[in-house]
């Protein structure tokens, strides 16, 4: 049975928050560890169409790859405003059934994997809000890191939280804002929150979206060309979703922008300026899907020519070029070409392993790489293979798929990886480990190529990535992750992660 909650829907009761025990122990949040970064979600709203939800449904299903915990749509018709969010996949939460409750020409979507608060369907977004400024629905992608004195204030200027997500902040920062309108409340409101944060947000007739003054995470906005009304609007974390969509592309969102969408049309204010743009380049590295024009640059190109540089930086004697599937295979084809290897498919990928299992055995070693990812014998066997990944995190994957590789009869295994080694944790909306488990933080690359028991290890160099995603005109990007230099006051780590799942 599909458990999800309801605010506003017509023919249907609202969840009542403190009834529903599952809103905190809802079987998808269980998720075995896993040392790949993890971006917080993916964020779609729809202005000016008559089946909005649905159109919602299809952004966020191209989105799926940002967030697979939690998954949510509201929608509004100028009168009512209902929200529907359940835990899973998008495809899971909103069936035909579930998408006919959701009536209105606007909508806004939400896709979750957490970083702050609880992986719980009480935390999935949309967050619907009756503030003294009205409905107010919320979707955030990112994070904020001044988020313990904001909520302090508030709650002694009398806010009541519904949720432990930073992004309720935010609506609760305009509903006591004093400003006169509800656009000057929500311009005020975001000229003081600190940190990552792309955002859409939905009254009951209006559409807004807004990224933070540096543009940490991406928001594009798009258009559907109507041949008899107003066109509808359409904005999305990547631009994948425009496709799907049939959307045009029309124009990033600018860091410090507010975009407000009414049945007038399309305005715009620049809430914060004069700050550096420190957009993160992990983005281009993992994140974003390579179909994607994220910052002003093709993802697909940013990858390929990490690794031609990669191969400039590094190449070394092999017979063939093997990627880690899928984040692996753009930048392998451009070592590849520059190196003059063969390229080939060593690792195939099974693409319908769930989020969770259940191991046959604990004592079974590198089960769950093997679930996921297995070599092929006779393009491996006696060879000497380049792998290209595009991250080593806690160093514990890298090795079990080098021992695989190994294992499967090659003569040498040489791991490259197309983006420098990661020292610091992010607080702008990745689930990055403690430094403490940060493989690279804590030991020299030699040290690392031994725990991974590769031939060689070698990772591309900042400047070589900067270049690799470099536009006209410059993008400025977050790098801390390789640095440890923050664009922001820096916040304890202890303070963001991930909270404890109850189960």
């Amino acid at each position: 049975m599909r458990r999800l909650l309801f605010q506003g829907v017509p023919g249907a009761a609202d969840t009542d928050p403190r009834k529903a025990d599952f809103l905190f122990s809802a079987p998808y949040s269980l998720r075995p560890e896993d040392p790949k970064l993890r971006e917080e979600c993916g964020v779609t709203a729809i202005h000016g169409h008559p089946d909005a939800a649905r159109q919602a449904y299809l952004a966020l299903y191209a989105l799926q790859h940002r967030g697979q915990e939690s998954a949510g749509i509201a929608t509004a018709d100028g009168q009512h405003l209902s929200n529907i969010k359940g835990m899973g996949l998008v495809s899971e939460i909103f069936t035909d059934d579930v998408l006919q409750k959701l009536p209105g020409s606007m909508a806004i979507g939400h896709t979750r994997y957490s970083t702050t608060g609880d992986s719980a369907l009480l935390n999935a977004q949309p967050i619907r809000v009756d503030s003294t400024k009205g409905l107010i629905a919320i979707a955030h992608n990112g994070n904020l890191v001044n988020l313990g004195n904001l909520r302090s204030r508030l709650e002694r200027d009398g806010a009541y939280f519904q949720t432990t997500s930073d992004s309720e902040i935010i609506v609760q920062l305009i509903a006591h804002s004093k400003a006169g309108s509800l656009v000057d409340a929500i311009a005020d409101s975001l000229s003081h929150v600190e940190g990552a944060f792309s955002i859409v947000m939905m009254t009951r007739d209006r559409i807004f979206a807004a990224r933070d003054p540096r543009g940490f995470r991406p928001l594009s906005m798009g258009r559907i060309k109507n041949p008899v009304g107003p066109d509808t609007i359409v904005f999305a974390s990547e631009t994948c979703a425009f496709d799907l969509l049939r959307a045009e592309y029309e124009r990033d969102v600018l860091p410090g922008e507010l975009v407000m969408v009414t049945e007038d049309g399309v305005t715009s204010r620049q809430y914060a300026s004069g700050v550096p743009q420190s957009s993160c380049i992990f983005e281009q590295v993992y994140f974003a899907r390579p179909d994607s024009r994220i910052f002003g640059r093709w993802v697909q190109e940013s990858r390929d020519q990490m690794g031609r540089q990669l191969a400039r930086e590094s190449n070394v004697p092999a017979d063939v070029v093997v990627p880690v599937p899928d984040s692996g295979v753009t930048a392998a084809l451009g070592y590849a070409e520059e190196a003059g290897i063969p390229f080939r498919l060593g690792l195939i990928r099974n693409h319908y392993v769930g989020r969770t299992f259940i191991e046959p055995e604990q004592r079974v070693r590198d089960f769950g790489v093997r679930l996921k990812l297995n070599p092929v014998r006779n393009l491996l066997e006696g060879k000497r293979v380049v792998l290209i990944d595009d991250s080593i995190i806690r160093g514990t994957t890298s090795r079990k798929i080098v021992r695989m590789v190994r294992g499967a009869g090659a003569k040498e295994v040489h791991l490259r990886i197309s983006c420098p080694p990661t020292i610091s944790p992010c607080f702008y909306g990745v689930d990055t480990p403690s430094k403490r488990d940060l493989i690279a933080a804590n030991n020299s690359v030699e040290e690392v190529r031994r725990f991974i028991e590769a031939d060689s290890l070698a990772y591309l160099s900042l400047d070589g990535l900067l270049a690799s995603c470099q536009t006209e005109p410059a993008t400025g990007y977050c790098t801390a992750c390789y640095t440890g230099k923050y664009p922001t006051q820096w916040v304890d780590v202890d303070e963001i992660l991930p909270a404890a799942v109850q189960v």
